[in-house]
């Protein structure tokens, strides 16, 4: 797992890369609550490395959600992988979430 966080005007780019699961969704967990404390407008989640995410990593993407809402922030994904988008299709969260093809469609 790879967590690397960028900004871009006012928005926070958290990209990750590899499993996330039960090990990993503390770091991911803290990376999204971090950018999102940073004084950005918007959070993006870069999924376009992800190979796994499992429960836990999902719970930690729900839980930001509710902290941007909460705060009035915008929280989006962005570039969801394959294997991340069809354990979001299952759990009907795709519909939750705001989903964008890239970080250019996000931020444009």
């Amino acid at each position: 797992m790879n967590i690397t966080t960028t900004t871009r005007d006012t928005t926070a780019i958290v990209s990750l890369s590899g499993d996330v699961d039960l090990e990993t969704s503390p770091q991911v967990r803290k990376a999204l609550l971090a950018a999102l404390g940073s004084g950005s407008d918007a959070v993006l989640a870069d999924l376009a490395e992800v190979t796994y995410i499992d429960s836990s990593g999902v719970a930690s993407l729900v839980e930001a959600l509710q902290k941007a809402r909460g705060a009035g922030k915008r929280f989006a994904l962005v570039a969801v992988s394959d294997a991340a988008h069809r354990v979001l299709e299952l759990a009907r969260l795709d519909r939750v979430f705001t989903i964008h093809a890239s970080v250019e469609d996000a931020c444009g």
